[in-house]
């Protein structure tokens, strides 16, 4: 009965894990709904004047968590997330909506707008201050950051058999601008109709070591038959936090946008991120420092050169050391300072990538802006 009391409980603990805190505003009856929510007030810092990118980028968030048990074994829920932003070219997004059963023991499964399958493991390197999560990538890697119309199975615990040792498998019937586009049509002006993806994973928690280790895999149906590998590994114990993740892809005809042929057969790309964290606690709050590497690269970028885009002969996406430091006063309202140290030079492609389907008028300051250093500053209050 503990077993199935807990398994139950997995899914809320998920469906509310972004909030440092939340508000309960219903508990009654096996009937309960959370309410939370951010601002995240945010500017980024370069070391040019009036680049692209630089700026305010604060954000407001605000979502609703939900759980309503029918049995002891059986319970329903869901979850919605919202957010907005404030800065420059500012837009909304609805981050979240999805619901869901979840069957103790046998394991919980949801419809709706939720995290790629393969998010399960990008996640582990994360955890910057304000960069990072550059894995999470539907265009490069399949099935690694939020869409929508995905359904999805996860089962904790390997049916109660075996604790920490958790599994996944998830199917995609989508056509936003996620793990499906431009996957399907071979035409760039044919509407990118929606292509099937899915996917799989598995992780462990490692006894009481606080080491956790994954692999995933993931791809679409179409026309492009895109492919992801994924492996990562994490440590999280005594204030220490170490992870590192590598990631593969491939995709059968390259990006459709990304040359004039339209045609670059098996675009490969292949990321690694690797990142280390201390906690010190203080009588008032805790302060994290944070180190990271990260670098994602591209097989033969110079195949991929537009017309009239010379010099390109870099293969990365993206490179850069982070250095940042977090400190939480405590669970409602925490303050950051983020320094990436962009290793990309003007002749990767990472910096040229930038410049597909945008205005040549305007490419220098595009380029600049993809080589240059941010730092960013933050302050945020979350319930």
């Amino acid at each position: 009965m503990k077993r199935n009391l807990l398994a139950i409980a997995i899914p809320a603990l998920l469906i509310a894990g972004t909030a440092g805190a939340s508000i309960e505003v219903w508990n009654k009856d096996g009937n309960k709904v959370d309410f939370y929510g951010r601002v995240y007030a945010l500017n980024y810092i370069t070391d040019r004047n009036n680049q692209t990118g630089e700026g305010d980028k604060t954000t407001a968030r605000l979502g609703m968590s939900g759980q309503t048990q029918v049995t002891d074994w059986l319970s329903g829920y869901g979850r919605w997330e919202y957010e907005t932003a404030t800065g420059k070219n500012s837009d909304n997004e609805t981050r979240y909506a999805f619901a869901g059963l979840n069957f103790g023991d046998f394991g919980s499964f949801d419809y709706g707008r939720n995290d790629g399958i393969l998010k399960t493991l990008t996640s582990y390197t994360d955890v910057l201050p304000e960069f990072g999560g550059d894995a999470s990538d539907n265009d490069l890697y399949a099935l690694t950051a939020r869409t929508k119309a995905v359904a999805t199975y996860r089962n904790s615990d390997f049916f109660g058999l075996v604790n920490g040792l958790r599994f996944a498998v998830q199917y995609a019937d989508n056509g936003d601008n996620s793990s499906t586009r431009h996957f399907n049509t071979f035409e760039s002006h044919n509407g990118h109709d929606s292509a099937e993806a899915w996917g799989s994973v598995i992780d462990w928690d490692m006894f009481d070591t606080g080491l956790t280790i994954g692999a995933g895999y993931a791809q679409t149906g179409g026309h492009k038959d895109a492919k992801s590998w994924s492996a990562g590994i994490k440590y999280d114990n005594n204030n220490v936090y170490l992870a590192a993740l590598y990631i593969q892809g491939k995709q059968k005809y390259g990006w459709n946008n990304a040359s004039s042929t339209r045609n670059a057969d098996d675009l490969k790309t292949k990321g690694f991120e690797v990142v280390a964290q201390y906690g010190i606690d203080f009588d008032i709050g805790r302060l994290t420092p944070s180190v990271a590497y990260i670098q994602h690269r591209v097989e033969d970028a110079s195949s991929l050169a537009r017309s009239g885009d010379v010099g390109l002969k870099g293969d990365d996406l993206t490179k850069y050391v982070d250095i940042g430091v977090t400190y939480d006063f405590n669970k409602n309202l925490k303050a950051l300072v983020d320094y990436k140290i962009n290793l990309l030079d003007k002749d990767d492609i990472g910096a040229r990538r930038s410049l597909y389907g945008s205005d040549y008028s305007d490419s220098h300051s595009i380029v600049k802006a993809n080589t240059k250093d941010t730092v960013a500053l933050g302050l945020i209050y979350q319930f």
